[in-house]
């Protein structure tokens, strides 16, 4: 056995023998990004989006929990079709991305418009039916509205407050999970440390 993974084996042990403790490793994954925290922040941010619908600022068949959810996998890096599959129904993809792209939570494929976008802006403006414009941009009128929502969102500042609102939420959930970590880290550092002096008191 190496020396190294030996040693440590030798300092779990005795932590062990202290504190009356056998699991260090799993008590630390508990204790970061917990369940319980993670419901916490759904909810607050679900008032939020209760609020902002009752307001008919907002129109989706989404329900704010759903959109809570949504927002927390956003954040997490998952794509429209995970977390449509995580509400429940991958079908939900096209509703996640228009709900996504609502709230400003943008991806850089929403920007990639195979046509240059001050073409499409004046187009929107000229009078010009939706199937005239998508004949004109070469796409279908389905994509048009897609890229349609994300203009519109661009611009839209009515949902503002409520994203302020909704950032500082995430906001101050990213810090607890930063002060958790680093108190865990700082804890089981202490344990070490206080275990390494035993271990050569005893050695």
């Amino acid at each position: 056995m190496p020396e190294e993974l030996q040693k440590k084996e030798q300092l779990l042990q005795l932590f062990a023998n202290m504190t009356g403790n056998t699991k260090i490793v799993e008590p630390m994954k508990k204790i970061h990004g917990t369940l319980r925290d993670s419901d916490a922040v759904e909810r607050e941010i679900a008032l939020i989006m209760r609020e902002l619908l009752d307001q008919g600022i907002f129109k989706t068949k989404l329900r704010p929990i759903q959109l809570a959810k949504l927002i927390c996998a956003y954040h997490s890096g998952k794509n429209d079709t995970e977390i449509a599959r995580d509400l429940g129904d991958e079908k939900l993809s096209k509703t996640v991305a228009r709900a996504r792209v609502r709230m400003k939570l943008f991806r850089e494929l929403d920007f990639k418009m195979p046509f240059d976008r001050h073409k499409m802006e004046e187009l929107m403006t000229s009078g010009k039916t939706m199937k005239e414009i998508s004949e004109l941009l070469g796409i279908s009128p389905s994509t048009l509205r897609e890229y349609r929502h994300v203009l519109e969102a661009i611009i839209d500042h009515d949902m503002d407050r409520y994203i302020e609102r909704i950032k500082d939420v995430m906001e101050d959930r990213d810090l607890t999970e930063q002060m958790t970590t680093s108190a865990t880290k700082d804890a089981f550092g202490e344990s070490i440390d206080i275990t390494e002096a035993e271990l050569i008191d005893i050695t």
